[in-house]
């Protein structure tokens, strides 16, 4: 039975035939546009994710990676749109530092989105490419104003990244919150992208600017690494939940862990019995993550450099096993288990044909690696911070290979059908609130909208376990009582839980949920 439950918010579900959801109202307005013109869930989920890169500098941006799970009406398919780093990333070029650097070229890994609105466009689609580019050019040269929660986003990041090559020119002076911003440069660089279908940005003078600047700027990224990128349909991994099959993206992402927290929590049994909300419920949950990061953090990186394949880490036996270490009583600190052999932006999007998109795209920390590209307004993530520089390690950076990454997209099936897009932005959060959001909708029946207004919780590196004020006194005094050390955040603080976007087949229609947390919203007819 579905459970009907409200927590503190301001939204309600839209429901609906055709439906776009992301953080950004005028991008969801992008998406919608494409529908309205014939276009379907892929048109719009392009349209929507080129958009973001105008609207929402401070999470995404032309320089960022992206993947996305797409149900086409009849099958499910996987892309995996994440770059490589350049061939010039040596071991020896990083063998001094006891961690990667967080900005600058060095943490440049060729950007991949580019590619990924070409390949879900060309493969799916119905408009042509460059349509899809219109709502952001239009942005762009005309201008937008500055939503809340991005323009505080974008004051607090200038303040570290003003002097990053090319930053203040693209993106200083601030806009004031509902000040209108204008990037022209940007957009001659998205016009340029839709009239060659992506070839100026890898192999064009778009390509030639971006080495040009790298070389001023003492990086190795080169011609031959942007013209060797390809994005590839990998498929997904799932792992089975509820009686649902829940997918995700296979490696070099982390969405393989949330697979195995569901899937321990599902060996368990009574989870459904318990509230979702009751402490109880809460410290399994959290307990099942931890064991799954034990493993993540050990195990996943680039899938051609593991050492164990994700069938192995999904066993089911394997996962009864990791569960067995979970006392119902009492936190505990988990170590990697041994298989045997065997600031982001996500939008979800559906047609009335049926076609459903999760599509996610990332410059990882706010504007990435800071750097912009002088007079085109491409700004570069710093997705090779997700390497380790110590030698051994599956995902020890070298030279032409994916780093670990932590944006994932989502999807649920049952009996191989189509149930629901969903996903979450928010670095580390993500894989946990995948968790969070197929339990509460999957398991407990709860709205999409109520399970994104839900409060969270969110294990932290340090194994703290940090949980939103509305989660209430009550509980956080018997998590505590568990050995959870917690930490309770409250006020802007909430932005570090993440951002969800979901969209749930119903008979006929749509009923999505749009987070809270953001200034996005859904939309639909």
């Amino acid at each position: 039975m579905r459970v009907t439950r409200e927590y503190p918010a301001y939204r309600r579900p839209v429901y609906a035939r055709n439906v776009v959801a992301t953080s950004q109202p005028l991008a969801s307005q992008a998406g919608l546009r494409m529908l309205l013109q014939g276009g379907n869930a892929a048109d719009a989920a392009v349209a929507t994710a080129i958009a973001l890169t105008v609207v929402e500098p401070t999470s995404n941006g032309i320089g960022s990676d992206a993947f996305a799970i797409l149900w086409d009406g009849q099958a499910l398919h996987g892309l995996n749109a994440s770059g490589r780093s350049p061939a010039g990333w040596t071991a020896d070029r990083y063998a001094h530092l006891t961690e990667m650097p967080r900005r600058g070229w060095d943490a440049v890994t060729v950007p991949g989105a580019v590619s990924a609105w070409v390949e879900v466009s060309r493969r799916f689609g119905r408009l042509p490419f460059a349509k899809l580019f219109e709502p952001a050019v239009s942005y762009a040269r005309d201008g937008y104003p500055v939503t809340p929660i991005i323009g505080t986003s974008w004051a607090r990041a200038a303040e570290v990244l003003h002097d990053q090559p090319g930053f203040a020119e693209a993106f200083m002076p601030v806009p004031g919150i509902g000040q209108v911003f204008r990037a022209p440069a940007m957009a001659d660089t998205l016009e340029r992208i839709a009239e060659t279908g992506g070839e100026a940005f890898y192999r064009g003078d778009l390509a030639e600017k971006i080495v040009a600047f790298s070389d001023q700027c003492g990086g190795v990224m080169s011609r031959e690494d942007l013209a060797s990128h390809q994005a590839d349909w990998v498929g997904t991994v799932s792992g089975t939940f509820c009686g649902h099959e829940v997918h995700e993206i296979p490696p070099n992402g982390q969405g393989i862990s949330a697979l195995m927290a569901l899937g321990m929590l599902d060996t368990l049994g009574d989870l459904k019995d318990i509230d979702p909300d009751d402490p109880a419920s809460l410290h399994l949950q959290v307990e099942a993550m931890k064991v799954a990061f034990a493993d993540l953090h050990h195990h996943v990186a680039d899938i051609d450099h593991m050492q164990v394949t994700p069938a192995q880490l999904l066993d089911r036996d394997y996962l009864r096993q990791r569960a067995g270490l979970i006392d119902r009583g009492r936190a505990g600190n988990f170590e990697y288990g041994t298989p045997g052999p065997g600031g982001t932006v996500l939008l979800t999007a559906a047609d009335a044909d049926g076609m459903m998109v999760s599509f996610i795209q990332s410059n990882y920390m706010g504007f990435g690696s800071g750097v912009v590209v002088p007079g085109t307004g491409i700004s570069l993530q710093n997705r090779g911070c997700g390497f380790r520089t110590a030698p051994g390690h599956p995902n020890s950076v070298g030279p032409r290979k994916r780093p670990f990454h932590t944006i994932i997209p989502a999807f649920a099936t049952k009996g191989g059908e189509p149930v629901m897009a969903f996903g979450m932005m928010g670095g580390p959060m993500q894989a946990q609130g995948h968790l969070q959001l197929a339990l509460r909708v999957l398991m407990h029946g709860q709205s999409p909208q109520s399970a994104s207004d839900a409060p969270r919780w969110q294990v932290m590196d340090d194994g703290t376990l940090a949980v939103e004020a509305a989660v209430g006194a009550e509980k956080i005094a018997a998590l505590r009582a568990f050995g959870h050390r917690v930490t309770v955040e409250e006020g802007n603080a909430n932005q570090s839980f993440g951002g969800a976007q979901l969209a749930l087949k119903r008979d006929g229609f749509y009923e999505t949920g749009s987070d809270h947390r953001k200034d996005g919203c859904a939309v639909g007819f």
